[in-house]
């Protein structure tokens, strides 16, 4: 987190990561796509008909594909996309946790820029600290 020493909360960033780390989980394997983003769901009058790009996928936890309530949701729409999943605070940690590492990369490689990644992944890095 040096890179981006003087351009974040690295005291947050690190106690969001530290609970991430501490929110265990002992759950069966599962099948997950590890990236889902904005570029990989497609669209069709608003409604989801299907996600690509599986470039990532595997087997293990599937609280990283939850990143995406932070990389994408607004804090309402978070909070439905929560509520719809009905996941508990451990596996909502470890998603926060896997958002703040994919923002983290994005804004140490667009410090000093002010182009869309950038702006992107300051915001991103905004809607973290809301949980």
């Amino acid at each position: 987190m040096t890179t981006l020493d003087g351009h974040i909360d690295v005291d947050l960033a690190r106690d969001i990561w530290t609970s991430a780390l501490d929110a265990s989980w002992d759950g069966a394997r599962t099948w997950f796509h590890g990236d889902v983003a904005q570029g990989n769901l497609l669209l069709k009058n608003g409604r989801l008909t299907a996600v690509i790009d599986f470039g990532t996928y595997g087997v293990g936890d599937p609280a990283c594909d939850l990143a995406i309530a932070w990389t994408l949701l607004t804090a309402e729409g978070r909070a439905a996309f929560r509520e719809r999943l009905s996941v508990d605070a451990a596996m909502w940690a470890r998603g926060r946790g896997w958002a703040l590492w994919k923002t983290l990369a994005a804004c140490a490689r667009t410090v000093g820029r002010a182009d869309e990644e950038a702006t992107s992944a300051r915001r991103v890095l905004g809607e973290i600290p809301a949980g």
